[in-house]
């Protein structure tokens, strides 16, 4: 396998073992245990709470989420509950009084909640909790249905940060994948979202969609700059049919693929970089003046299954249909589908679909994983025992070097600037475990 291609399927690395890879190896009992560790030991400096909320009005075809399509509001309130059943679960697990030190709301939409919904949630969870001094608490909106009354709602409750999802303005790439929103509408829950207080605003966009060419993505990028959010998410649209039905909307002829896409990345990159914001991480990029960058500049930032974030915090709790908790040596994930998450919930037990302990070889590659995507460099162990892994993963990494993707710094492994579009690609050549037993059918979406 050419790990240099542009077109190869690599994960996100969001996590190290990525969820494919997983030994299944957690039940209830040992859930519980590797829980109230945490409590003892970490849930002390602060622990990350994300809040999965899956419900959208309408299917956004490229989406790749876990999500429930309805117009259904009545659903609400039974879903709170259930998150604040399972919140009950882990704070008495933990065995210790949680300290929140980041809450991020994803989805789905999270504003599909009535904000009266999202208050009784917020304030159930925070009245049981300590907050960190240094708390960042954030979350995703539509723009076309984010109120001003979400913003305040939200606002009142500690949150400064938001993300809008905008993907593409142009109006045949948003019938073909079914997400409309008007620049006006943008720029108006922006300005809203100011005014309310926020000091950061993100905007998604998202490259390779069906249709897109290097003009109407180029009109795009130029309208979102012109609205100087703090913070800029351009990602690699995944193209997953197998996984998600609703993207056989379209199909493969209809995309960008390949240089084609690639070059699309590149124009964004480009752009970004005139106008003021610099390259943190992958797909990621931030003003000066943003706590993300400042944290990469610090060597401070951090990547879970969140995704890139300027709180470095080991015990990551996740409530709600789907979404992954961490306490640092092991993974847990939840039922996806909704009602049986609910069910499970209401038994009083944690609603579990699969996890995985990690070994001490999984630790070791998750923090050069997580190194190389933070920090751009990783240093390897002197230990004889890790030396036989070693030489396995520097040959991979022969054909970075080559490419000038990778450069060695006495003991300490770089990524070049050049290097640093291919994070996914270089993090292969570290994932023991895709190596050990590689896949026989796609499981991941390509790089390019």
């Amino acid at each position: 396998m050419d790990l240099t291609k542009l077109n190869i399927a690599a994960p996100r690395y969001t996590s190290y073992p990525t969820v494919p890879f997983w030994e299944n190896n957690l039940n209830q009992e040992i859930w519980k245990q590797k829980l109230k560790e945490a409590g003892e030991t970490i849930a002390s400096e602060g622990i990350s709470l994300y809040i999965h909320l899956p419900y959208c009005e309408s299917l956004c075809t490229y989406c790749a989420c876990n999500t429930r399509i309805t117009v259904n509001h009545a659903v609400e309130e039974g879903y709170v509950n259930s998150l604040l059943k399972e919140w009950d679960l882990y704070k008495k697990a933990l065995g210790v009084k949680p300290i929140l030190k980041e809450i991020h709301l994803g989805g789905g939409t999270p504003t599909f909640f009535a904000p009266k919904n999202l208050e009784k949630l917020l304030s159930s969870i925070l009245s049981s909790s300590t907050v960190h001094k240094n708390f960042d608490f954030s979350f995703e909106g539509h723009p076309s249905n984010t109120s001003p009354e979400h913003l305040e709602t939200l606002y009142k409750l500690g949150f400064r940060r938001v993300s809008f999802g905008v993907q593409d303005f142009d109006e045949k790439v948003q019938d073909a994948i079914n997400r409309y929103q008007s620049l006006e509408e943008v720029e108006t829950v922006m300005t809203t979202a100011r005014k309310t207080g926020y000091a950061s605003v993100n905007v998604d966009l998202v490259y390779g969609l069906p249709y897109q060419t290097e003009t109407s993505v180029k009109d795009t990028l130029e309208r979102v700059i012109q609205l100087k959010p703090e913070r800029i998410a351009f990602y690699s649209y995944a193209h997953v049919p197998w996984l998600k039905p609703g993207q056989r909307k379209y199909s493969e002829k209809d995309l960008p693929v390949d240089e084609v896409k690639r070059r699309l990345y590149e124009m964004g990159r480009e752009l970004f970089l005139k106008a003021g914001y610099e390259d943190v991480g992958m797909d990621h990029f931030a003003l000066p003046s943003d706590d993300l960058l400042l944290a990469a500049k610090n060597k401070h930032l951090h990547r879970n299954f969140m995704g890139y974030t300027a709180q470095h915090t080991k015990l990551l709790i996740a409530l709600g249909a789907s979404s992954i908790s961490d306490t640092w040596d092991a993974f847990a994930q939840n039922i996806k589908l909704v009602e049986d998450y609910q069910k499970k919930v209401d038994e009083g037990v944690f609603p579990l679909m699969h996890g995985h302990l990690l070994t001490e070889e999984d630790l070791l590659i998750r923090a050069h994983i997580l190194d190389l995507m933070c920090r751009y460099e990783t240093t390897f162990s002197k230990e004889a025992k890790w030396q036989e892994h070693y030489a396995q993963i520097s040959n991979r990494l022969t054909v970075f070097y080559s490419k000038g993707w990778l450069e060695k710094r006495g003991d300490t492994i770089c990524v070049t600037d050049l290097g640093k579009n291919h994070l996914r690609n270089i993090g292969l050549g570290f994932d023991q475990r895709y190596w050990n037993k590689i896949p026989e059918k796609q499981v991941f979406s390509t790089t390019a």
